[in-house]
This record gives structure tokens, C-alpha cells and sequence, in this order.
């Protein structure tokens, strides 16, 4: 509420567990919550783990579908560190997906990593879906990812997390050096406490 009130229009990415999509009032407080703060569906970004969602596909496939009904976007985090089956991932009402750092931090050094890199970028595309790249840390890895057509990018090369004043403050320094007017949409990640 706070940055839309000043003329920010973030996507709010919030992190969710094996637990939430248990849980058979999840759904329900987070429409309960969206509507509260008058936040719209479409700009809530929920990101769930291979892992999360390999623990009941069947109970994870409703959940998701359910939130994709309502317009909420959906990421598989950390992809390629997980076991699942492909198949799963055409099944899924996903949206995006977001390469491990574990792949990212060496992609530049390493040939595997950056063949995992090009191969998910490729993958996700294919699939009609985007892709965030996890852990970029220099920007010899912001360089390729560029050439490797990454859609989105976040690590400590372009800001380390920090407290809600001081992101405002860079948020301001940010627009102001990109010539960029506050109506534009951005990401700020929130992770879950749960």
C-alpha cells in the first residue's frame, strides 16, 4: 500500500510452502488479504518450490489452478534444484520460472552451468513462460544472461536486500537515473515468514 500511495505499481512476490498449499484456508485468506488492502490479484506473484509442490502434485495441481483462476501469477523457484518430472511442468498453470543461483553464480566460469542456463531459458520460452534468474552477483553474468535472452534478473549486483526506508530511497535513485516515470512495474520480493 505504502508505494502504491506514492505512485509505485510494484508485482509483490511472496514465497509459498508445502504447508500453504495444504492448508484448505490458504486460498481463502490470500483473497481475504488482496481484498483488505485493496491490492489487485494480478499483481501478486506467488513462487513455490519443486520440492513444495512434488510433496502432493495432485493437491498442489488444484491450489495452483485455483490461484491462476483468480489471475494471481505463479513461479516455480528455484527450478533445477528439485526432482520433478517435466511433465509436471506442462501440467502446471505456471507463468514463469526462476533459475537457482546455484546455476547462475558460476554460470560464466563454469561450462555446465551455463549450458543448465541456456537450456531453461530456452525451455521456459518454448513453454510460453518467463524466466527470472537467480543470484546474479557481476555483470559479466548480467551480460550473458542479457544475451541469452533472460527476462528478468535479480541479485546483489543490482541491490543487496535491505530494510523498507532505505529500498524507498533506492527505489527513488533508481526511477530517477532511468528516467523512469513511477506508473512503471517493478518486483520487490517478500519472503514468507512461514
Amino acid at each position: 500500500m505504502h508505494w502504491r500511495q506514492h505512485g509505485y505499481d510494484f508485482n509483490v512476490a511472496v514465497n509459498i510452502s508445502a504447508i500453504n498449499l495444504q492448508d484448505k484456508n490458504f486460498i481463502e485468506t490470500i483473497w481475504e488479504l488482496c481484498r483488505v488492502y485493496k491490492y489487485p490479484a494480478p499483481r501478486l506473484e506467488l513462487e513455490i518450490t519443486e520440492s513444495a509442490i512434488m510433496a502432493d502434485v495432485l493437491k498442489a495441481k488444484a491450489s495452483l489452478s485455483r490461484l491462476d483462476q483468480h489471475g494471481c501469477k505463479l513461479s516455480i523457484d528455484d527450478f533445477g534444484t528439485g526432482y520433478s518430472s517435466l511433465s509436471y511442468l506442462k501440467e502446471l498453470p505456471v507463468d514463469e520460472l526462476k533459475i537457482d543461483k546455484s546455476f547462475v553464480l558460476d554460470m560464466c566460469t563454469d561450462d555446465s552451468d551455463a549450458v543448465i542456463v541456456r537450456s531453461t531459458i530456452d525451455l521456459a520460452h518454448n513453454l510460453g513462460l518467463s524466466v527470472t534468474a537467480e543470484g546474479v552477483e557481476r555483470e559479466d553474468a548480467r551480460d550473458l544472461l542479457d544475451l541469452l535472452s533472460c527476462d528478468y534478473m535479480q541479485g546483489h549486483f543490482f541491490a543487496a536486500p535491505m530494510p523498507l526506508a532505505a529500498l524507498t530511497v533506492w527505489l527513488n535513485d533508481w526511477y530517477q537515473q532511468h528516467g523512469i516515470h513511477r506508473n512503471g512495474v517493478e518486483t520487490v520480493s517478500v519472503p514468507n515468514s512461514g
